[in-house]
């Protein structure tokens, strides 16, 4: 991991901070969807250094809580797509009969234009593969969002510069019906300042949805820098009214992209910006807010912080978790894990951890973690609050041979109570410690 983002704990104002909600990747485009009581986050991924929007792969997390997330990996890339040259840009997920749909645009490797492939997976974390061999619609546009009415009609939109539609077959890899272009007008869409050629503010980026018989069209708006603006529909089709703003122009990203859903009672709000060091336009970070619809079901206007929502839920210490399941991290990494799922790995002397709103109960009395080592190991320091919190527990962890060749070790905590934030605290030697694949507290 560059210095920039091993560096991001040690920023001032930091310490408590909930987003950006990944660290130790750079992550875009930000797409949930809630499933079997889980919010599954799909995103873009830029590269490191980037200066263009270089995107090779797109990721997977999901978090029952809003502020603890699981990092699934990358289920699909480039290269699930045979006739994809380029480009693994913005795309939403949706969930049918049990099978996973992920729309992404790509660059067609036999035209050169933007297409729209589809991947299936029979997971919502992959893997995905190519459903149809070939792209489902190319008019060298980009950003789809998918949309299943209550009629069970699905609808794929998309488009930068215009706006474009087709009505899903059941199949949801094909389409009847034609594509149909959305007009764009000002009533629709909002007046741009100086819009010439684009008199619109509609600029990419669509998010569809429906709440309370009312149709949701939020999308980028201007350029550039983006804001977030939005129209209401009494139709999945039209005719769309501009509403305003959603997030006004903010951030160290000139680009941004909205992710709206409910949970646990409440409605959330995903964006990104270029908040890690390293961060700007072509290396952003997802981000998140809690929010409430207006009487009206108008979107109040909501602006970017640092601290997030607050959990909607408590972290059970006392099931297997996994130790990719960040709420806050420094220095670490992930990678795939030979046991299955992902571990964290390159670990420093001092990298750190942290989950929040831990249920610790009556108390608990044994750590174990689930660990491997090619060096001489290390030790992990079991502290509450942060990573400068009391030591309630330390476990030794000795080398096993191999960084994928796992063990068990135990150790003693006391004081553990009540619910908490906690932080796992790395300390060793010089170089990589060890890898960390889970964890769990015993009563």
């Amino acid at each position: 991991m560059t210095a920039a983002l091993c560096a991001v704990a040690l920023l001032p104002g930091t310490a408590h901070a909930d987003n950006p909600i990944v660290q130790h990747i750079y992550t875009a485009d930000p797409a949930p969807l809630v499933h079997n009581g889980r919010v599954y986050l799909y995103t873009g991924h830029d590269e490191d250094g980037s200066t263009y929007f270089t995107m090779k792969d797109w990721r997977v997390w999901s978090s029952a809580d809003m502020v603890n997330w699981t990092d699934h990996g990358s289920p699909m890339s480039l290269a699930t797509f045979s006739w994809a040259k380029q480009d693994a840009w913005a795309g939403q997920a949706v969930e049918r009969n049990g099978k996973f749909y992920w729309y992404v645009p790509v660059v067609n490797r036999a035209t050169g234009r933007m297409a729209i492939g589809v991947g299936v997976a029979d997971s919502p974390t992959g893997p995905f593969r190519d459903a149809i061999g070939h792209p489902l619609v190319e008019n060298g546009e980009i950003d789809p969002t998918v949309f299943i009415d209550d009629n069970g009609q699905a609808y794929l939109y998309w488009g930068n510069p215009n706006l474009w539609y087709v009505r899903l077959n059941a199949d949801m890899t094909s389409y009847s019906g034609g594509v149909n272009q959305i007009p764009l007008t000002t009533a629709g869409f909002g007046t741009r300042p100086n819009g010439g050629s684009r008199p619109t503010m509609y600029e990419e980026g669509p998010w569809v949805y429906k709440r309370n018989g009312q149709y949701y069209n939020v999308f980028a708006a201007k350029c550039c820098s983006e804001f977030i603006g939005y129209s209401t529909s009494p139709g999945p089709t039209g005719p769309w009214t501009y509403r305003g703003t959603v997030m006004p122009t903010q951030g160290s990203s000139f680009t941004n992209h909205p992710g709206i859903v409910d949970y646990k009672g409440s409605s959330y709000f995903f964006y990104h910006n270029g908040a890690l060091p390293g961060g700007g336009g072509y290396t952003r970070s997802v981000s998140v807010e809690k929010f409430a619809y207006n009487a009206d079901g108008s979107i109040p206007t909501i602006n970017m912080t640092n601290s997030g929502p607050p959990p909607a839920d408590t972290l059970d210490p006392y099931t297997r978790q996994e130790a990719e399941t960040i709420n806050w991290e420094s220095g670490i990494e992930t990678e795939p894990a030979s046991e299955g799922g992902m571990n964290i790995g390159w670990i420093e002397n001092g990298d750190n951890v942290k989950v929040r709103n831990v249920a610790f109960g009556a108390g608990a009395k044994t750590f174990t973690a689930r660990v491997a080592s090619a060096s001489a190991g290390g030790a992990i320091e079991v502290r509450l609050g942060s990573a400068t919190g009391t030591v309630v527990g330390r476990c030794t962890v000795a080398g096993t041979g191999g960084w994928q060749t796992w063990t068990s070790v135990s150790c003693p905590v006391t004081g553990v109570t009540g619910t908490q934030d906690l932080v796992l605290r790395f300390t060793g030697g010089s170089g990589y410690l060890f890898n960390v694949n889970w964890w769990q507290f015993a009563a």
